[in-house]
């Protein structure tokens, strides 16, 4: 089934992924191209004017647009997956740790937070931020490691919303797995703007202020992500810039939109957490990486980048 498919309510809108800088251009056919391949109904390349068509307030040397994209509330869809989970039999545990994991002959022992114990035949583990310690706890390989980032979006004012149509997304820039600022209609009607990419100190860490000694010792000591800030530094050093203050943030946004003003901007933030998967050479990994290594009846979810929640059932039927 697909994601589209299970959802009654869901927002259908157009989606543009535009370049405005000649570096991306080569990499705009192969997006197309897989496009294509995925049999993406509708898609077709744009030039300026028909860009301007379709979002008249961006800019950008040529696009992509897919007429038919969705739009979906997430929290929803997680909570009919556990509807129907439970329907079926299940047990969901809410807000609970995993204290304790071990295996005797065939079966797997796991001790949560709330004093249960369960004792199951088949494991899953997808613990997004804590996917790398999950597996470690189970005899995995400590690679992957994750290291937290946080991403956060600004968010238009409502008399200003108009601005935005649709979806507006850059081609990504291909040195890194994430897509760069967007511009995001949701589907109560706000416009989300973002996000940027912020190393936390934290794996919880949705405020600057949200700091675990854990977390940050693990980080200091983990040789990927330390080659990753030696190579990248000052995209670090510009991400956290744009993030205090709102000024260069604009500056960035109005690359694809150059009408887009300080002053049509809430001071609140929306923040999310990335689980950033890495080799131990500082590499980063922008694809599905599944672990069965360790124990045969235990399947560990090492990465799942985006769109890993709307792809989640075809993802699940293969």
């Amino acid at each position: 089934m697909r994601q589209v498919d299970c959802c009654r309510d869901r927002g259908r809108t157009s989606k543009i992924a535009e370049t405005v800088r000649c570096s991306n251009c080569g990499t705009q056919p192969i997006r197309y191209e897989r496009g294509m391949q995925n049999n993406v109904p509708g898609l077709r390349l744009v030039d300026q004017e028909e860009m301007r068509q379709i979002e008249p307030e961006i800019k950008g040397l040529k696009g992509i647009h897919s007429p038919f994209t969705g739009i979906v509330d997430f929290s929803q869809v997680a909570q009919s997956y556990a509807k129907d989970f439970k329907d079926a039999g299940g047990d969901v545990h809410l807000s609970t740790n995993v204290t304790n994991i071990s295996r005797m002959a065939d079966d797997i022992h796991i001790s949560t937070s709330d004093g249960r114990k369960f004792q199951t035949k088949f494991m899953i583990g997808c613990a997004g931020v804590n996917s790398d310690r999950l597996a470690r706890d189970t005899g995995g390989s400590t690679n992957p490691s994750i290291a937290p980032f946080r991403g956060e979006w600004r968010v238009m004012k409502p008399e200003y919303a108009h601005m935005v149509k649709g979806l507006i997304y850059p081609v990504p820039d291909p040195r890194y797995p994430w897509l760069g600022v967007h511009f995001t209609r949701k589907m109560n009607g706000e416009v989300w703007l973002g996000p940027n990419a912020v190393l936390s100190t934290s794996r919880n860490g949705y405020n600057y202020s949200d700091f675990s000694l854990r977390d940050f010792w693990e980080g200091l000591r983990d040789p990927g992500l330390r080659r990753l800030i030696f190579k990248n530094w000052k995209t670090g050093v510009g991400e956290v810039y744009r993030s205090i203050f709102l000024n260069p943030y604009v500056k960035m946004l109005q690359e694809y939109m150059p009408k887009i003003q300080g002053k049509h901007i809430e001071n609140s933030k929306r923040s999310g957490v990335r689980a950033l998967a890495l080799n131990a050479d500082g590499s980063l990994i922008d694809d599905f990486s599944f672990d069965t290594s360790a124990w045969p009846n235990a399947l560990h979810v090492r990465n799942a980048p985006s769109p890993a929640a709307t792809s989640s059932l075809a993802i699940a039927k293969v």
